[in-house]
């Protein structure tokens, strides 16, 4: 009997040790849980946040401010192609610059707008505001702009190719002009993405206009 009871006692025993244990490990678990999450909320001193994209400098304003409307230009020009091209290959090429310069001026003017800097005149591009600002690199003046809204057809193409090409030219030139002095990383990012498109945009054209 006695041995019975003491059997028992030992038995009690290891029961409650496994349940204290058990409690034991609940709390460094939630422990372990809460830390995690406090990280989650505030994070420890020494972390260091996302890469920041830069502060503006006046070349990052000058940038935007003119590859606006010389964006806007462009969307004209490529706009007018879908009705008086006479290639689809020039038309298929309008295409692509309306759909690559389009959104960027969104970007540009939402830059701007946020750098507390003036946003040109004007809407997505579609208004044809481009006139006013011949002299700037590459743009075409309201002559030629007036050209080529009267031309059609094998006429259209060779005025639109070769004007393309020369408009362009001058965005290559601003975007370069960016990447070299501006402080904005994504503005300097859109330089080269422009940079790169519109290189390979110029070799195209010219391709075209050596089968004319």
């Amino acid at each position: 009997m006695t041995a019975h009871r003491s059997t028992l006692r030992r038995a009690a025993a290891a029961a409650a040790a496994v349940t204290a244990a058990a409690v034991l490990a609940g709390c460094g678990s939630d422990a372990a849980s809460d830390g995690h999450s406090g990280h989650g909320k505030n994070p420890a001193p020494g972390v260091s946040a996302p890469a920041s994209t830069g502060t503006h400098n006046a070349a990052d304003v000058s940038f935007a401010q003119g590859m606006i409307p010389h964006h806007r230009q462009a969307v004209e020009m490529a706009d007018l192609a879908a009705t008086r091209a006479s290639s689809q290959e020039v038309k298929d090429l309008a295409a692509a610059i309306r759909k690559a310069q389009a959104p960027e001026i969104k970007t540009l003017t939402g830059w701007l707008a946020s750098w507390g800097e003036e946003v040109p005149a004007g809407n997505d591009g579609t208004d044809h505001s481009g006139h006013g600002t011949y002299g700037m690199e590459g743009m075409m003046s309201p002559k030629e702009m007036e050209e080529l809204e009267r031309a059609s057809g094998k006429d259209f193409d060779t005025a639109f190719l070769t004007m393309m090409i020369k408009h362009h030219e001058g965005a290559v030139t601003m975007a370069e002009a960016e990447r070299k002095n501006g402080s904005h990383a994504l503005a300097k990012s859109m330089a080269g993405d422009i940079i790169a498109t519109q290189s390979s945009e110029i070799e195209e054209m010219n391709r075209l206009l050596d089968q004319r």
